[in-house]
């Protein structure tokens, strides 16, 4: 007897120790406060610029989304969440955005022909490097009530900071110029002192919100949207007023010349002058609102972090416990 009461007493404080590094998960699974993510990310990418959108006045925000301009993008992630409520994420994504006056064709009102006859076009790819938080409310919530019933189903809002690399182009005859090395509307040209060479290379903040499902111990599904606020107005390269033809020919030459005085000015010569503003001075973009460009994503996540729990503990799990979900 002497002998079993102390082996007894180990045996409880091993398994408070156990109990305090992890919970049981299901009855297949022990859980951490700790796990991590690793997946892959694919779904539509479309952008608000100054390009296209849809008829009527161009307005900031969705009411001038144009869906016929939707690309897609895909990506790379990876993550880690404290107690299912707090997530921490590095994400790279690659896509694509694109915008045409064209699209335009047919509309009635006098700001919408303005742009259609105005035919500028662009694509840019987009490439991404971003650190995201994600936050899940009702996991955060279940921390402090454990007795609330499981749920694999968890929606959550997020938001950080990106780097991101853009080259808007244009097509001339088939081919894709790349539109900055054109200083479209006099960037850095000295007779534009207001009009300032963009980067290609921007930091940008990202928000958005999700749904998350978990398939399994070991697999998740999201769905989630993501905006990117953008602190320029170059994604598109069109930004401000129309400048003087004659000036490309004191910085470029050659094919880049050439290319500069097509591309700046696309204008329809069949336009009635009351209906294009593409002169000296003229309206070409509205510098008060910056370009912006995002994205609805489908995730598919691997969970790594969660031990398999051997054949006797799972027959003590089943018998003595339920299971802890969130």
């Amino acid at each position: 007897m002497k002998i079993k009461i102390p082996f007894f007493l180990i045996l409880c404080i091993v398994a408070f120790q156990a109990k305090a590094q992890y919970y049981f998960y299901n009855d297949e699974y022990y859980d951490n406060d700790l796990t991590f993510e690793a997946g892959i990310s694919s779904g539509p990418m479309n952008c608000l610029t100054d390009i296209g959108g849809r008829k009527g006045k161009g307005a900031a925000g969705f009411k001038d989304l144009n869906l016929n301009t939707t690309k897609f993008a895909g990506g790379i992630y990876f993550g880690a969440l404290y107690k299912h409520f707090l997530g921490f994420r590095l994400e790279g994504t690659r896509g694509m955005v694109q915008a045409y006056d064209s699209l335009l064709k047919g509309v009635k009102s006098t700001a919408a022909i303005g742009r259609y006859n105005r035919n500028l076009s662009f694509r840019s790819p987009i490439t991404e490097v971003s650190l995201l938080t994600e936050f899940y409310p009702i996991a955060f919530y279940k921390n402090f009530d454990p007795e609330l019933p499981p749920s694999s189903l968890s929606p959550y809002i997020l938001g950080g900071v990106g780097y991101f690399h853009f080259n808007p182009q244009a097509n001339l005859n088939g081919q894709w110029i790349d539109l900055r090395p054109l200083h479209t509307e006099g960037e850095g040209f000295a007779e534009y002192p207001n009009s300032k060479e963009y980067n290609l290379n921007q930091i940008n903040l990202s928000y958005g919100f999700g749904l998350a499902y978990e398939i399994s111990a070991k697999f998740d599904i999201k769905i989630e949207y993501v905006s990117r606020i953008l602190f320029t107005d170059y994604l598109d390269d069109v930004h401000g007023r129309y400048i003087d033809p004659s000036v490309f020919s004191k910085y470029l030459s050659g094919t880049q010349l050439a290319d500069a005085l097509i591309l700046s000015d696309r204008g329809r010569p069949d336009a009635l002058p009351n209906e294009n503003t593409n002169h000296p001075g003229g309206i070409r973009g509205d510098p008060n609102d910056n370009d912006s460009y995002f994205s609805v994503n489908i995730k598919v996540g691997y969970i790594i972090g969660r031990q398999k729990i051997s054949g006797g503990n799972k027959r003590f799990r089943r018998q003595y416990s339920s299971p802890v979900r969130y």
